[in-house]
């Protein structure tokens, strides 16, 4: 009996704890099945390859049976499908374009190729990994870019030394994960993992919500989730590091708070909790015990920012003093995890 038929002989009233679900399978099961790697898996359920399923008691997503076998019986699979999912690194991906590896970078720091994941080398620095079909695609579409002088453009990006890399990886999981969902919070939250501890403050006043936000935020499905540095890192990534990001991110996070305050309340100890399963999978940490919620001071409205802070302090245009420059953390080229 394989492994999709065992799957389908478990009944529904197996504990939800720990136990599969009829029907479904676990995302390492269903990896196997299809004969990908963690990794690959993780990026195949991010481009959309592959459906998960969530469960209503909060559990991790699975694999319902059904979905694995319509990509089984998808004609060329499996080599098909790991085609899709297949990354390359500066040096394989210049070689792929015919490139040097200095142009490459080039390109990928200009914001002309977008990483779909990372990892951390033994110097503990970043290192970028872009998916292989996605260059032949741009190969096609930008023969002028792999030849002969840089046209002025990118010249001038680089002499300012912009480096696109970790903007693009961010902005391109971020869409992702909002299409995955339509709940109000679970929205809210994956705009708030894009800003600051004191950023987020400012936009969301209210420390029951930021608590509730904590504990539902996405799962780093897409890179490194074991040891706490590649944790880090990923934290590091996440959030804004350029004044016009930093800005449209707390606009939309405006957005979606004020239209998730108005569908319902984020839940509060000692009142009643909002039903909403918190969405996760094999790659997802255990939830940070820190993230208790801390006693709301009485000035503090449940509901809506304070006024002293107003509009233009959510959306960042009030004058920050030093102390705030001082609290801002450092992103990924500033600390120890520069590329």
């Amino acid at each position: 009996m394989s492994v999709v038929e065992e799957v389908r002989t478990e009944t529904a009233g197996a504990k939800a704890a720990g136990m599969a679900v009829a029907g479904t399978m676990a995302v390492g099961t269903a990896a196997q099945e299809l004969r990908l790697k963690r990794g690959e898996f993780a990026i195949a359920v991010h481009l959309g390859l592959i459906r998960l399923t969530a469960r209503q008691d909060g559990g991790r997503a699975r694999v319902g049976c059904d979905e694995v076998d319509r990509i089984r019986s998808q004609e060329g699979f499996p080599e098909t499908l790991r085609d899709r999912v297949r990354t390359v690194g500066t040096a394989q991906g210049a070689q792929q374009l015919g490139i040097s590896p200095d142009r490459f970078t080039r390109l990928a720091r200009a914001g002309c190729l977008t990483p779909i994941t990372f990892y951390l080398n033994r110097y503990r620095a970043i290192v970028w990994l872009y998916l292989a079909d996605e260059l032949a695609g741009f190969a096609a579409r930008e023969p002028r870019l792999l030849a002969g002088r840089s046209p002025a453009w990118l010249r001038g990006r680089l002499e300012g030394g912009a480096d696109c890399r970790a903007r693009n990886w961010r902005s391109r999981r971020v869409e992702r994960l909002l299409s995955l969902t339509e709940d109000p919070w679970a929205r809210v939250a994956v705009l708030a993992d894009t800003l600051d501890p004191v950023q987020l403050a400012e936009v969301v006043d209210d420390p029951y919500e930021r608590a509730y936000l904590a504990r539902i935020r996405p799962e780093p499905a897409l890179g490194p989730t074991g040891p706490p540095l590649a944790r880090e890192a990923m934290a590091h990534l996440m959030q804004a590091d350029e004044p016009d990001e930093m800005l449209w991110r707390r606009v939309s996070l405006i957005a979606e708070l004020d239209n998730a305050r108005e569908v319902r309340s984020a839940p509060r100890p000692g009142g009643e909790q909002c039903a909403f399963p918190r969405r996760g999978n094999e790659y997802a940490p255990e939830p940070d015990s820190r993230t208790e919620p801390e006693p709301a001071p009485a000035a503090v409205s449940a509901h809506g920012p304070a006024p002293a802070l107003g509009l233009l302090a959510r959306i960042g245009l009030r004058r920050r003093t030093s102390k705030d420059a001082g609290r801002r953390q450092s992103g990924p080229g500033n600390g120890p995890f520069g590329a």
